[in-house]
């Protein structure tokens, strides 16, 4: 990897981790469902002008509308109201692996005993997170957990759906999320205009940084560098992610460190990395680097 690639992946990793601390200085201003309503509508307005679907695409991107849109963002963004940005990180990277058993067991992929292992001890980090203060109730982990799980389906979905180039993806099942959510919001919040019109910066900062800069910037720098070289290769940096997005919430936010936290952090970001690096064609590559690696199709 070049060295301008190698800072543009931190680069990338860096925007979603702080991402978390976004959300939470928008969640400052404006109620959860509301503020991913929002982030939802600007994502909308800079995409769906540029990008065109057909008609077979479009009950696929009902169905992420739901399971991406609503199930992932939206209880990403009422989780973290109830806990700091980085056991929010944390907890939703937990989405890789409950992707891979779904795989296994929906869609008959396979698994090593290795992959299974570090399966199992990202969700002992989650067993050992539990008993941070930093998540006040089980309904909070069972949020950030469902939302996870979001995540994990909606690679299914994209697994099985037609192609759809990735912002043409996000751009319209944002749209289609847009009165999903805002119906949930309607029901369950209350005066959602008025905290948008007396938001601060902060506000209005949370939403269009997690709009443009984490879902449109981010996601098209990634993307390229997907071009240019293997999935095996960049995911260990993706891995970053939740562990910068842990420094910036105690830096930027002042969150607090226990010691559930720092070990359940470590077991679920270790056992994510065990899981997915194929650390034996890693060796190969790095003996015979002329020796093409198998491209896996992404999410």
């Amino acid at each position: 990897m070049t060295l301008r690639h190698f800072f543009l992946v931190l680069m990338v990793v860096s925007i979603w981790a702080f991402n978390n601390v976004a959300i939470k200085w928008g969640l400052l201003d404006l109620p959860p469902l509301f503020m991913t309503f929002m982030r939802f509508v600007v994502v909308a307005l800079v995409l769906i002008p540029f990008t065109r679907i057909t008609r077979a695409q479009l009950p696929w991107l009902a169905a992420l509308a739901f399971t991406f849109g609503f199930m992932h963002f939206s209880l990403l963004f009422v989780g973290i109201s109830y806990t700091d940005a980085g056991t929010g990180a944390v907890l939703v990277q937990l989405g890789t692996p409950i992707a891979m058993l779904l795989a296994w067991v929906i869609l008959k992929e396979k698994l090593t005993l290795m992959q299974l292992s570090g399966i199992a001890i990202s969700l002992s980090g989650v067993v050992v997170l539990t008993g941070s203060p930093t998540i006040p109730n089980w309904w909070v982990l069972a949020l950030l957990l469902t939302s996870a799980c979001g995540w994990a389906i909606s690679n299914l979905i994209v697994k099985k759906a037609p192609p759809i180039k990735p912002l043409t993806m996000t751009g319209w099942l944002s749209f289609m999320a847009i009165p999903i959510v805002g119906v949930t919001s309607w029901l369950t919040e209350a005066h959602q205009i008025d905290a948008l019109l007396h938001a601060s910066w902060r506000g209005w900062f949370g939403i269009l940084y997690s709009a443009i800069a984490s879902s449109v910037v981010a996601y098209s720098l990634w993307y390229a560098l997907l071009k240019k070289y293997n999935v095996n290769l960049l995911m260990p940096y993706s891995l970053l992610t939740p562990v910068l997005a842990v420094i910036m919430g105690v830096l930027v936010l002042g969150d607090s460190m226990n010691m559930f936290k720092i070990i359940g952090s470590l077991l679920v970001i270790c056992g994510t990395a065990i899981a997915v690096i194929n650390i034996r064609r890693l060796r190969m590559h790095a003996r015979f680097p002329r020796l093409p690696l198998r491209r896996k199709r992404q999410p």
